[in-house]
C-alpha cells in the first residue's frame, strides 16, 4: 500500500513540472564542447598548409578503411618556408563506415588529426557521407 502511494505521489508530482521536450530542429540545447564528431585535419596557421603529411598511417590503421589519403610534394618546401617535404593532397572520410574509434587521431605522428565537434551528419543517401576534404576544412569539389 506505502508502494502505491509513493508512486502515485511521483505521478502526480511530475504532472506539475514543466516539460523539458525540445522541438529539435528548430530548437537546440546548448551542448559542451567535446569531441563528439568525426576525423577532422589540422591545418597549421603559421605557414599556411596542414599539418598532415599525407604518410597514411591514419588509413592503414583504420579498422574498417574509411580514411583515404593522397600526398603530394609541398611548394613551400621547396621555397625554404616550410620543413614538411610532404602534405596531403586530398583526405577522404567515409562518414557511413567511420565508427568514431579515434584510432586514427592516436597514430598520427604528427598530431595532424584531432576529432571534431560535428555531429549532425545524417543523410539519406550514401555518396553524400563521404565526405572528400582538403585540409582547411573547405569541401573539395
Amino acid at each position: 500500500m506505502i508502494g502505491i502511494l509513493r508512486g502515485l505521489v511521483t505521478t502526480l508530482s511530475t504532472n506539475f513540472r514543466r516539460p523539458v521536450t525540445v522541438q529539435y530542429p528548430n530548437e537546440r540545447l546548448p551542448l559542451p564542447s567535446r569531441p563528439r564528431g568525426f576525423p577532422q585535419l589540422i591545418w597549421d596557421n603559421e605557414v599556411g598548409e596542414p599539418k598532415c603529411t599525407g604518410c597514411g598511417v591514419c588509413a592503414r590503421n583504420c579498422p574498417n578503411g574509411s580514411i583515404t589519403v593522397t600526398m603530394k610534394d609541398n611548394e613551400l618546401a621547396k621555397e625554404g618556408k616550410s620543413t614538411r617535404r610532404k602534405i596531403v593532397d586530398e583526405y577522404i572520410l567515409n562518414i557511413g563506415r567511420c565508427i568514431q574509434c579515434t584510432i586514427c587521431v592516436e597514430v598520427c605522428a604528427f598530431d595532424a588529426i584531432k576529432m571534431s565537434d560535428e555531429y549532425e551528419w545524417g543523410a539519406y543517401s550514401r555518396q553524400v557521407l563521404r565526405a572528400s576534404r582538403v585540409p582547411n576544412g573547405r569541401e573539395a569539389k
